[in-house]
């Protein structure tokens, strides 16, 4: 199973994000026994991990972007992003190595067939409140609901992203995880909650891919060595 670094970037620096309140965001070094500076480039050569995750907060917020530095963090390693995908034009703003995650906090089910489509793409199942965050009546169901309705697309993965858990390190509700890798045909990346080793082996063994961390990397929780 792959541990997946997450930067998530706003102004150019990487934050410490917890429970989806982004207006509270504050840089990462603050928060980190592992890193000196929330310079994402810095953070990189600190963490050296294998695969990132990045969320480009002011793309997912308004305004601006984090663009040129995504795109230098796409050319030292695997990178997914999420860009705030919402319409197919919104692909130019993604670095040509960087696979687009489409979460469903913009993108619509239409979208995600169009672009599933064209080329390898990632959905972010975006909780809260275990409620799907969309503005697309046909993605307003149940989690487990969607994961059915996706099956038919030709995706890398899912994350199951649950926003209420992020930056938490409160863990992993097994029995949900369970009843979503038995609805998936796809492989699941789990977002959010994972406090330590012992519950990437839970993940482990229920049938996920991967798992997103950052909170556990920076309080040491899980050693870094993991994500190399």
């Amino acid at each position: 199973m792959e541990c997946i670094f997450v930067l998530d970037i706003f102004n150019d620096a990487v934050v410490h994000a917890v429970r989806g309140e982004r207006a509270m965001y504050e840089p990462v070094h603050k928060h980190s026994w592992v890193v000196d500076s929330s310079d994402p480039i810095r953070v990189l050569e600190q963490v050296r991990p294998k695969k990132v995750y990045v969320a480009d907060l002011n793309r997912l917020m308004g305004p601006g972007d984090n663009l040129k530095v995504l795109e230098a963090i796409s050319l030292q390693v695997g990178t997914m992003a999420d860009v705030g995908i919402a319409q197919e034009n919104d692909l130019s703003f993604l670095p040509e190595k960087a696979v687009p995650v489409l979460g469903t906090e913009t993108a619509s089910l239409k979208l995600m067939r169009a672009i599933a489509s064209q080329r390898p793409a990632i959905v972010s199942i975006d909780m809260k409140a275990r409620q799907i965050m969309t503005r697309d009546i046909h993605l307003a169901m149940d989690p487990l609901d969607v994961l059915l309705q996706l099956n038919g697309l030709p995706l890398e993965a899912v994350i199951l992203l649950d926003l209420d858990r992020v930056g938490t390190s409160s863990g992993i509700d097994e029995s949900f995880l369970a009843e979503a890798v038995s609805a998936s045909s796809h492989p699941l990346i789990l977002g959010g909650g994972v406090k330590g080793v012992k519950d990437l082996e839970v993940l482990n063994r229920l049938g996920f891919e991967g798992s997103l961390v950052a909170t556990a990397v920076h309080n040491r929780s899980i050693p870094m060595e993991m994500l190399r």
